[in-house]
């Protein structure tokens, strides 16, 4: 099973919008998929047509209880194997019971092994922070798309993220994940701001940069609302399009690269050419 966090600690920039419809786009391509809504907001329960606060059992359940597993919090959905294990707002109190638990940086990793035989993908939509809950996302994951709003600030809240995945596969082993890359969301051609922020997070970040990016659109805005991924809700719009290309692109591997480790390395390795440059300058100079 494939392990998919969709990871920004910046709210309103369309991770619960990405998890839902890449879960669906997943899930329409006859993958086995699992959605777990790791936001105590619970808008991906509300995205796939739930009421949070008429949940008995969620994801918070399975996180603090021992005797419960994700399988007994897990709802079938209106699309086709795509399965969702939902969240409400007592997910807020988790990081409090699960502090005083040795190893609790790896709960999800151990509660998805459970159900790792029965589902090809598994998205995670985390909640908008960096905290025990997003940290348990990324030890149980294979891959992380981060997805950013074409905003300068948004730009600059990128550095941070970025230094805590280095970290994070420093110090925690096993650590699988990997950057599969920056998704462009609320995109707008016609202005003029946003293409020439386009163009410098392509410029700066590279083949980071998912080719895919999701477009400012109404059917995407009014789907939440019926309960309903974009795909179901409005099928042939440009936004279910664009999210079955990113599925594509995902499946496909293109972005599947260590690239923070890749550009780290780089860094150190520029550094140290140019201290032996200035090491052999001053040996000259001698």
């Amino acid at each position: 099973m494939k392990t998919i966090s969709i990871v920004n600690q910046k709210g309103g920039c369309g991770k619960t919008t990405t998890s839902v419809n890449l879960a669906a786009a997943f899930a329409e391509k006859g993958y086995r998929t699992l959605l777990i809504d790791l936001d105590p907001q619970g808008h991906s329960t509300i995205g796939l047509g739930y009421e949070p606060d008429e949940m008995s059992l969620t994801i918070y359940d399975a996180l603090v209880n021992v005797q419960i597993g994700i399988s007994n919090v897990i709802l079938g959905t209106k699309v086709e194997w795509l399965d969702l294990a939902p969240s409400n707002v007592l997910l807020s109190g988790a990081e409090l019971d699960l502090s005083g638990i040795v190893g609790r940086e790896f709960v999800m990793s151990e509660k998805l092994r459970m159900v790792r035989d029965k589902y090809d993908f598994c998205v995670i939509d985390c909640p908008p922070s960096l905290g025990l809950l997003t940290l348990n996302a990324l030890l149980a994951s294979t891959g992380v798309v981060v997805p950013v709003q074409v905003h300068y600030y948004a730009m600059e809240g990128l550095k941070q993220l970025f230094q805590t995945a280095n970290i994070i596969a420093e110090r925690f082993d096993p650590c699988r994940v990997k950057i599969l890359g920056i998704l462009l969301t609320l995109v707008e051609n016609n202005t003029l701001l946003s293409r020439q922020i386009q163009q410098q997070m392509r410029e700066f970040f590279g083949d980071l940069v998912f080719d895919t990016a999701i477009h400012r659109s109404i059917r995407l805005a009014e789907a939440p609302s019926a309960g309903e991924p974009v795909l179901i809700y409005a099928p042939k719009s440009k936004a279910a399009a664009e999210y079955r290309m990113l599925a594509e692109e995902i499946v496909n591997g293109s972005n599947l690269v260590e690239q923070i480790r890749t550009l780290a390395e780089d860094i150190n390795n520029d550094r140290i050419s140019a201290e032996q440059t200035i090491s052999n300058k001053a040996l000259v100079r001698r």
